[in-house]
C-alpha cells in the first residue's frame, strides 16, 4: 500500500456538496450520476477521482459529533505555504473555517462542509525542517504570518 487514493462521503445533497468543494478547493466534476452521486478530481491529480459524494437526502442524520465511532476528518494537502494562506481566505469567505493549528511537521486549517463533515487543509513542512517533530505530534496555535516569513517564497523580504 502506498497512499490514500480517494475519499467518499455520504451527504444530504451531492450537488450542493460538490459545489462547495469546487468553490473551496477548485475540484472539477468528473461525473454526476443524476445528483445521486458526484465524483470530483483535484486540479493536477493523477487520480480518476479524489472525492466521491453520495446523496442520502434531506432527512439524513448528521453531522457526526465525535460521540460515536466514525471518521473524524479528511486532510487535503497543498504544495506551498502560500497556498495554505490562500485557502484560509477562501474558507473564511465561505464561512467554513473552524480552526488553525501548528502541528510541528504540518501547518493546518480546519473547516466543515455544508453537511458538517470536518476536513483539514495542511501543508507539510520540508522534511529537513522537522527537527524534533519527526517523532512528536503537537497541537499549538498557528501563526501563519510567521510561517509565511519562515517558509514562503518571499522569505526575508
Amino acid at each position: 500500500m502506498s497512499r490514500l487514493n480517494h475519499a467518499v462521503l455520504f451527504v444530504r445533497d451531492a450537488e450542493r456538496a460538490a459545489a462547495f468543494y469546487q468553490e473551496a478547493f477548485g475540484f472539477e466534476v468528473v461525473q454526476n450520476v443524476g445528483g445521486r452521486a458526484v465524483f470530483l478530481r483535484a486540479a493536477g491529480s493523477a487520480n480518476h477521482h479524489d472525492l466521491g459524494l453520495f446523496a442520502l437526502g434531506p432527512a439524513a442524520q448528521g453531522p457526526f459529533t465525535g460521540q460515536a465511532v466514525g471518521l473524524y476528518h479528511l486532510a487535503w494537502q497543498v504544495d506551498t505555504i502560500e497556498e495554505l494562506a490562500e485557502m484560509r481566505v477562501t474558507l473564511a469567505n465561505l464561512g467554513a473555517l473552524t480552526g488553525q493549528s501548528d502541528h510541528g511537521a504540518t501547518k493546518s486549517l480546519y473547516g466543515r462542509d455544508p453537511d458538517g463533515n470536518e476536513f483539514e487543509v495542511m501543508w507539510l513542512v520540508p522534511r529537513e525542517a522537522w527537527g524534533p517533530y519527526d517523532r512528536e505530534a503537537v497541537t499549538r496555535p498557528l501563526d501563519l504570518e510567521r510561517e509565511l516569513a519562515r517558509f514562503g517564497s518571499g522569505r526575508g523580504s
